[in-house]
């Protein structure tokens, strides 16, 4: 007897499974941003599984996600670890982000609505003011308030290449340390892009977004090279 077709409602997956997906994700995510897993750790699927209280499985899957989104790398053999960002990453990935970015302001400055415009972003704005001395909710504020300037320049494949690069951006910001990446995401560094955006100004908000970004990466690189030296003497 031929077994009854299963009912696509059935493939749906499990709440459970997924929320616990998502939580791995998160708290994995939260661990390398802060430095509590820092650059360069492996992670041992035994000893993180059993830390986390979740199956060798589930937690292979979430490896992979921080794997494709560049918050772990694999060496020869397949070991995952924290990936170590170079000088030339971070230059290349705030490259690109200003790259998208100024082209997500140019599309934004030519709408009609600018001013709901201006307080969607300032109303996000004044949730990253409010966490400032927690630079890892601050991270995730940030990222998202650059996020949302792609969304609302209407262009669904900018927003799917700035999502592509959303975890090296991550990776790249914090590469010297939270103390950095926090002067970097400060509620003032931002608010003119906003600014510019109410008024209109593609031309002065592109040359913002340049020198925001080229700053942003030379604070980090030269954190990252006083570092070497220090470790280095």
């Amino acid at each position: 007897m031929t077994p009854p077709a299963q009912s696509p409602l059935r493939k749906v997956g499990s709440i459970e499974l997924q929320t616990r997906r998502e939580l791995i994700l998160a708290r994995l995510r939260q661990a390398i941003s802060s430095g509590q897993l820092a650059p360069g750790t492996h992670l041992a699927e035994v000893e993180l599984s059993e830390a986390l209280g979740v199956s060798r499985g589930t937690l292979r899957e979430a490896l992979r996600h921080l794997q494709q989104e560049g918050l772990l790398s694999a060496d020869s053999r397949g070991r995952l670890s924290v990936r170590v960002v170079t000088v030339k990453e971070v230059e290349e990935i705030f490259d690109v982000r200003c790259a998208l970015e100024s082209f997500a302001l140019r599309q934004i400055c030519v709408r009609e609505d600018r001013a709901s415009v201006a307080r969607d972003l300032r109303a996000r704005l004044a949730e990253l003011r409010t966490a400032e001395g927690d630079a890892v909710t601050q991270l995730d504020l940030d990222l998202a308030f650059h996020e949302r300037m792609c969304e609302l320049s209407g262009n669904a494949t900018l927003v799917q290449t700035w999502r592509g690069v959303s975890g090296l951006a991550r990776a790249a910001t914090t590469a010297a340390g939270l103390d950095t990446a926090a002067h970097n995401m400060a509620y003032e560094r931002h608010l003119p892009i906003v600014e510019l955006i109410e008024a209109g100004d593609h031309a002065a908000g592109e040359q913002f977004l340049v020198e925001h970004m080229h700053e942003a990466s030379r604070r980090i690189i030269n954190r990252m090279a006083s570092a070497g030296a220090a470790s280095a003497s």
